[in-house]
């Protein structure tokens, strides 16, 4: 319902024509089950309900089509909804790190759940589309780093988190939150997961390690 909304107010932005909508949208639907590189126009054509020269009309090429969604996705909808929705966990004094960690995974684990089909298309595309690894830097890692870092830093000068530099623990955390996201929505979704285990699970990790003391 979530992504609903928030395509919905991409579609306002936008001004989008009825047959574009409904190219979007089946776009998004197929570049995230299929990826970019194996979708081909003529599926986007047949899931959208229109002619395959209706697409070239409106986007010259498919990679156009690709960016005309995700540029807009991430600049306009998508990455101020990540950052703003993540200000809840930031803005919230937790006295620990192990709370704040926690708090962190849970709430990027419902992103991750409200717009699974936009993100999978991101996490694909980004490593082959230097624009729209620019732009995602830009528009979400920025402006939510610094204030991760200052975070980190409260908790280093209570004695919370080992001294190291504030930018390592940052690189080593989000991967962990990433690691078990990804695996949980995009690479193993059809496996049992007891999201709370390995919720602690994950926190652990970050805060302990796997080394026997």
């Amino acid at each position: 319902m979530e992504e609903e909304i928030l395509l919905q107010q991409l579609f306002d932005e936008e001004k989008l024509t009825d047959k574009q909508k409904k190219i979007l949208l089946a776009a998004i639907d197929t570049f995230s089950e299929k990826g970019y590189a194996a979708t081909s126009t003529s599926e986007i054509a047949k899931k959208a309900g229109v002619a395959e020269g209706t697409i070239f009309r409106h986007y010259k090429t498919k990679k156009e089509l690709l960016v005309s969604i995700v540029t807009p996705l991430i600049s306009k909808v998508l990455g101020p909804f990540i950052v703003r929705d993540f200000h809840k966990v930031l803005d919230q004094p937790y006295e620990n790190a192990e709370d704040f960690i926690r708090a962190t995974i849970e709430n990027r684990r419902e992103v991750f759940k409200k717009l699974l089909p936009v993100i999978k298309i991101i996490m694909q595309e980004i490593p082959f589309q230097p624009e729209l690894r620019e732009q995602f830097v830009e528009q979400v890692a920025k402006k939510t780093y610094e204030r991760i870092l200052v975070v980190i830093q409260n908790y280093q000068d209570k004695g919370q988190i080992i001294d190291i530099p504030p930018s390592s623990v940052a690189r080593l955390a989000v991967s962990s939150i990433f690691g078990y996201l990804i695996s949980r929505y995009i690479l193993f979704p059809e496996s049992e997961w007891d999201d709370e285990l390995e919720t602690e699970r994950t926190v652990q990790f970050i805060l302990h390690g796997i080394g026997k003391k």
